[in-house]
């Protein structure tokens, strides 16, 4: 396993740390993770991924969100060679930036235009800056303890962030109205937005589901004051449905940020809108040197039309049961409690009576040795690529963790 001192893992690491700061930074950084967890890769392939080591794994955080068909699909590699071949990175955007924003506001509910970036903290603070400038106005309204990116406006890290990158953020508490009610008055009429993750996905507690209750007042509040809805779909955009995960609620946003599954693991992210803050899209200065990339343009136009082909939301969704109804049974059959939340297609798994995450990560550190992927604190992420065996497979590697968990009292 990659823990023991002559892996070729472990020569990675010592080399890393000689000439990268810490060896690794942010929340890739396996140093972070239980013993046992590899932090070089060597290849992918549909749902599995193979260390440097030669070990292989289920993988269940799909490259942390990003592999919604499983890696090297073949229509999204076919499409980026094609790209690749007649050009990609050029003086100016190709054709293929039009098709794309075609098909994302035939898509996505609310978008009458769509603009693109790179990473998900582009496009989440390219719509605040959209907020503001359509509407004139500085107060952004964010729920505590939301992850909407590693910008100073908004990073969970306040090591090198000032006061004044925050002087205008204005929080609330996710899901409670009452709170969300008062944000919105301390913003004493210069509120520009509130920015909404899809669902409660802070790291290292239950997953909450919006109420519809919830929804329809941030709604509300933005109707009546003139403020954009910003509704972040970084990491669950085209998971929970492809018009816009806030469209089972029957809630819209004003401006949507898109990034992750949008392109099968190709670097590319996305800003949709309504025609009100089109105006306001078109006069602020947003740029990025590789924002113009057709390559993968092509991988995220490819990967849109094949979710629908292959009805990848569904079979995420059937996957992602199987595995809820799994783990359920075996931590009832071990007399374990467990608590398991937010969409099976980005299943959060946590312990009962597991404040340190003693429990989770000794679970987690075993079912990896099994051949099963598992984050201890985050949630994480089904693919189209997994399959009924893939799902036992993991189930089978969860047995032995639940065991272990078992004799550790």
């Amino acid at each position: 396993m990659p823990s023991l001192p002559n892996s070729v893992d472990t020569a990675l690491r010592q080399r890393a740390a000689r000439v990268v700061p810490g060896g690794m930074w942010g929340h890739l950084n396996a140093a972070r993770l239980p013993e046992g967890y590899p932090q070089f890769f060597a290849r992918s392939e549909g749902c599995h991924l193979w260390d440097v080591d030669g070990n292989e794994y289920v993988d269940l955080m799909c490259s942390w969100g990003p592999i919604v068909l499983g890696h090297h699909h073949p229509k999204v590699e076919a499409a980026v060679r094609r790209q690749a071949t007649a050009g990609s990175c050029m003086n100016g955007p190709g054709a293929v930036m039009v098709e794309l924003a075609e098909k994302l506001v035939a898509t996505v509910a609310h978008a009458d235009w769509a603009m693109f970036q790179k990473n998900g903290g582009d496009a989440t603070t390219s719509c605040v800056t959209i907020a503001r400038a359509g509407t004139r106005r500085r107060k952004v309204l964010a729920a505590r303890g939301s992850y909407h990116g590693s910008a100073p406006w908004c990073s969970p890290s306040l090591v090198g962030v000032t006061a004044e990158d925050r002087a205008h953020i204005v929080h609330f508490d996710y899901n409670d109205i009452a709170s969300l009610e008062a944000a919105a008055d301390q913003a004493e009429g210069d509120l520009a937005a509130i920015i909404v993750a899809a669902f409660r996905h802070d790291l290292a507690r239950d997953q909450e589901l919006p109420t519809p209750e919830f929804a329809a007042r941030v709604r509300a509040i933005c109707d009546a004051t003139g403020a954009a809805l910003i509704l972040d779909d970084v990491r669950a955009g085209f998971r929970i449905h492809a018009g816009g995960s806030w469209e089972p609620l029957g809630v819209r946003p004003d401006l949507s940020s898109w990034s992750k599954a949008i392109a099968n693991g190709h670097p590319l992210a996305a800003v949709t809108g309504n025609d009100r803050f089109r105006e306001a899209a078109a006069s602020v200065f947003v740029t990025g040197s590789f924002w113009c990339e057709a390559s993968s343009m092509a991988a995220s136009l490819a990967t849109l039309e094949a979710m629908e082909e292959e009805g990848a939301i569904a079979r995420m969704t059937a996957m992602g049961q199987r595995l809820r109804d799994g783990l359920a049974g075996l931590a009832a059959d071990n007399g374990i409690g467990l608590r398991q939340t937010g969409p099976v297609q980005m299943p959060m798994v946590l312990f009962d009576d597991d404040p340190d995450f003693v429990r989770g990560e000794l679970f987690c550190a075993t079912a990896i040795r099994h051949g099963a992927y598992l984050h201890p604190r985050h949630n994480m992420f089904l693919s189209a690529a997994h399959t009924a065996a893939d799902i036992d497979r993991v189930l089978a590697a969860a047995a032995a963790g639940f065991a272990a968990v078992r004799q550790a009292g």
